[in-house]
């Protein structure tokens, strides 16, 4: 699967049946569907947060792997953020001490199985794979 969605959260409903579609076209074991829909919308949501600058579609692809699905979401001329720098986020502190932001990456890069971060001519590519565990 191969699409664009416009910079909208109005977007995550169509994202959503395009992952239910392409497990079942795949015959994709549908235990590691929310996997995929929890990273997908999440950096979905930080791509039309803080890459404001560009009015560029976000390309999703997403293809089988053998240990379960690889996605690849592109955004374009946009500045450089590596969602593995983020660093991480204490869990266990009181809610008081914390700093807002950064448990949705903390999730993503908990719950797949390798990520991996590509930046040229101000594309930024993220590529995660989330499989059987």
């Amino acid at each position: 699967m191969k699409r664009k969605f416009s910079r909208s959260f109005d977007e995550l409903a169509r994202i959503v049946a395009c992952t239910e579609e392409f497990f079942s076209d795949h015959g994709i074991d549908s235990s590691l569907r929310h996997v995929v829909d929890l990273c997908v919308e999440e950096l979905f949501v930080n791509m039309v947060t803080y890459d404001t600058e560009t009015d560029a579609d976000i390309l999703i692809e997403m293809a089988p792997h053998e240990r379960g699905v690889e996605v690849s979401m592109t955004d374009y001329d946009v500045e450089r953020f590596d969602p593995r720098s983020r660093g991480d986020v204490d869990i266990d502190a009181p809610l008081e001490q914390r700093t807002p932001g950064g448990l949705g990456l903390y999730l993503v890069l908990k719950m797949v199985d390798s990520i991996h971060y590509e930046y040229r001519d101000r594309n930024s590519r993220i590529t995660f794979v989330a499989g059987r565990k």
